[in-house]
């Protein structure tokens, strides 16, 4: 039998055969913040490296080279490794809150909330 991963699962490895599935989770995971690559990376373990491979028509060395913590792959790799779920990198706006004043969303959540009371220091 194959050494494989610890993140391999069989039957997870069954499930994760819909792109749809695979893409769902990958966009939802990103989404709350976890890094492309580790989620990516992630996946690609548990649906099983060979199997991954053959799919994107890349080397399985290859492949664990980009979804390595000491390599960064290319913009080019990783649209290679995104293609078999229908999704490619992209850029997004960054919203950042004030340091000073917090955001609009806490400031509304402030503005409906009661005033809190401070314990009193002794």
């Amino acid at each position: 039998m194959a050494r494989r991963s610890k993140e391999y699962d069989e039957k997870k490895a069954a499930g994760l055969s819909d792109p749809l599935v695979v893409r769902a989770h990958l966009i939802g995971a990103v989404s709350s913040g976890a890094p492309l690559k580790e989620a990516l990376g992630e996946l690609i373990r548990t649906m099983g490296v060979k199997e991954f491979a053959e799919i994107v028509g890349m080397p399985s060395p290859n492949v664990l080279r980009a979804i390595g913590a000491k390599h960064n792959p290319t913009q080019d790799t990783l649209e290679r490794l995104l293609k078999p779920f229908g999704l490619r990198v992209g850029l997004a706006e960054i919203r950042e809150a004030s340091k000073r004043r917090g955001s609009r969303r806490t400031a509304r959540r402030r503005s409906r909330e009661p005033p809190r009371k401070r314990a009193a220091r002794a």
